[in-house]
């Protein structure tokens, strides 16, 4: 059984952390499992209480395991990766085994403002598109996405029934519009009382706030703005040493 080495520079809590994680990354603590009380944990490994305390709470902050009051701490869900490319909510799902769906919140055509209006590349007052939707994978909700596409460029998408459907899937079948480029903003935020019942998290729940621009043949065919899960998601990205010159 791995223990605790008191002579290491390793903080202790730090060492308890590393062992936690490899019960979980070997599955023997499973996901949905309990992990040992702070008391067991404690006589297990000779630590004080505190000690054991920071090592759960970071591993609870980094997303690995989850407090439910009154009944302990357990495994949690692994967190999806965020797909930083272009790429549809309903593709993504499918691509890791999961089986997508939606429900529509809100369809409606609006007046673009000035800012819409920038973003869309299109002039101030002209019909857009405003599409609502929960998006869900296996049936649970990750995201709320609000897309706002240039009614002169889909006329008559306001027809289509988009339920458990991709949004860019119909637009490619239907109106030619294949998304080629993009650009992505990503912030952190905190949900709004009505994004946090829709998506089942607690009030005050972090998010993420995704803000694409998606381009068909030059021409910015999709303003969304998407609200995701900051507990079901994580950023993952590859970086590279810029090239020196001189």
């Amino acid at each position: 059984m791995a223990h605790i080495d008191p002579d290491s520079p390793v903080p202790k809590y730090f060492q308890l952390r590393e062992i936690l994680l490899d019960l979980i990354d070997s599955n023997e603590l499973s996901i949905g499992a309990a992990i040992p009380s702070e008391r067991e944990l404690c006589q297990r490994f000779g630590l004080s209480r505190m000690t054991v305390r920071q090592a759960v709470d970071h591993l609870v902050s980094e997303g690995r395991l989850h407090r439910v009051p009154g009944k302990g701490t357990f495994v949690a869900r692994p967190k999806i990766e965020l797909a930083l490319q272009l790429t549809s909510f309903s593709d993504d799902m499918r691509a890791r085994g999961m089986v997508p769906g939606s429900r529509d919140l809100d369809r409606r055509v609006v007046r673009a403002s000035a800012h819409l209006a920038k973003e869309l590349g299109i002039q101030p007052g002209e019909e857009v598109h405003f599409i609502e939707r929960l998006r869900t994978a296996d049936g649970e909700p990750l995201s709320i996405e609000r897309a706002h596409i240039p009614v002169k460029l889909a006329p008559g998408l306001a027809e289509h029934d988009l339920s458990d459907k991709s949004l860019y899937e119909l637009l490619e079948r239907r109106y030619g519009l294949v998304m080629d480029a993009g650009e992505l903003t990503i912030d952190g935020g905190i949900a709004d009382p009505s994004d946090a019942d829709l998506l089942k998290l607690p009030r005050g729940g972090a998010v993420l706030l995704l803000q694409r621009r998606s381009f068909s043949g030059g021409v910015c065919a999709e303003l969304g703005v998407s609200t995701y899960r900051a507990d079901r998601y994580q950023l993952r990205t590859m970086l590279e040493m810029p090239v020196r010159r001189g």
